[in-house]
């Protein structure tokens, strides 16, 4: 009883005293980030034809499906060109600076609010990774996945050395961006902008709004330690409870597609590869497809091997080293989905999505990699501060639940 007690509290202090995962967050926060907005980027010249005024999916059709299902959509709010513009404009710059992980808190609400707005518009514009991007969008907000890999990480580390040698530094640009975005929220609140069909998402971005007003009144004000070691206890459990969900749902997402790829008799047959194949639309390589295909063998080994590996994959989370084998094997998998079926979206959202169960010593030695490849192409060749490096514990406390 008491060895099970001593295991009870360990396992208690472990999810409570630090934010578990920080590299396997930060991956999927630059990796999602820069899916979209590589997305954006490539469907600019087509904007309007996807989600805004000039698709066949007009904005009257979107407003009664968006009132029927109660989902959230910003460009809900008018249809004016402008509007629009200014809302695919900010979903670019938000994945970008969240990619980059500068103000991360707030880039990731910028970020849902985005992926949702624009996805929610048009919602049968899609491959299948948007649907992953949809739901990582919302899963981000409650990480913190800016602890490393991120300009946050630097800002917090340059913050703990001026404050050890007795300089105060103080956050001017945090609540800035803090105030803005609450008067964003009470002029969209006050004139009902806010379907009360589509109360989780507002009720969401109140209360990030409100917590993070909370976590600087509490820094500022509150004598003693105690205060804010409660509020980063309560952020620690969101934060590992939000990458408990990321997990299980990649989990679900295979075990889902290994199951119901069972039940159908060209997977059955071991021929269900061979068909998109011969597809134009999934054909961006035509002489690649027909090579592939015409090895009735590699058709049946691809067939019977993807739905071995799809519904291998959540048990072998007990075993490190099969685990690790069958990651790189789906990665590898979802790397020749983008080239040749031309999917390149949603191979990477799937992609980023295994990331989050890449080791820790990998992820380490990538971001050193990474560190030196950047020091030698420094100009003046000076030494390049690690990515990888953990914000110390006290600068992380103080950046990860800022305003940023």
């Amino acid at each position: 009883m008491n060895r099970f007690a001593l295991t009870v509290s360990r396992g208690i202090a472990r999810v409570t005293e630090a934010a578990l995962g920080p590299y396997q967050t930060a991956v999927v926060r630059i990796g999602f980030a820069t899916t979209w907005l590589l997305f954006l980027l490539r469907e600019f010249p087509h904007r309007a034809e996807l989600y805004g005024p000039d698709g066949p999916w007009s904005w009257d059709l979107a407003q009664q499906l968006i009132g029927a299902n109660g989902a959230f959509s910003v460009l809900m709010w008018s249809d004016s060109r402008v509007w629009f513009e200014i809302v695919y404009a900010l979903a670019v710059v938000a994945s970008a600076l969240l990619a980059l992980g500068w103000r991360t808190r707030t880039m990731s609400v910028l970020f849902m609010v985005g992926v949702l707005s624009l996805q929610n518009r048009s919602v049968f514009m899609g491959d299948g990774g948007d649907n992953v991007l949809h739901l990582m969008a919302i899963y981000l907000v409650f990480t913190r996945c800016g602890q490393v890999w991120s300009l946050d990480a630097r800002r917090a580390r340059r913050a703990e050395g001026a404050h050890a040698r007795g300089e105060r530094v103080p956050d001017r640009v945090g609540p800035a961006l803090w105030a803005v975005l609450g008067l964003v929220l009470i002029a969209a609140s006050a004139g009902g902008r806010f379907d009360a069909q589509e109360w989780l998402i507002p009720a969401l971005l109140w209360a990030v709004w409100l917590s993070q007003g909370l976590w600087w009144l509490v820094g500022r004000r509150a004598h003693g330690a105690d205060p804010r070691v409660l509020l980063d206890v309560i952020g620690n459990l969101v934060h590992n409870g939000a990458l408990l969900v990321i997990m299980a749902e990649a989990c679900l997402i295979y075990a889902t597609a290994g199951w119901y790829k069972i039940q159908g008799s060209r997977w059955q047959d071991g021929t269900a590869v061979y068909y998109p194949l011969h597809l134009d639309y999934f054909t961006p390589w035509p002489g690649l497809a027909d090579l592939m295909s015409s090895s009735g063998t590699m058709m049946l080994i691809v067939t019977y091997g993807t739905v071995i590996v799809q519904v291998a994959f959540p048990f072998t989370l007990f075993n490190r080293r099969v685990k690790n084998v069958l990651l790189a094997a789906m990665m590898t998998e979802h790397a020749v989905i983008a080239v040749v079926l031309g999917l390149p979206f949603f191979s990477l959202a799937m992609i980023v999505a295994d990331s989050v169960f890449l080791p820790t010593s990998f992820l380490r030695r990538l971001g050193d990699a990474a560190a030196r490849a950047r020091g030698r192409l420094s100009p003046g060749g000076g030494r390049a501060e690690l990515p990888g490096q953990r914000v110390p514990e006290t600068a992380e406390r103080s950046h990860v639940g800022s305003t940023a």
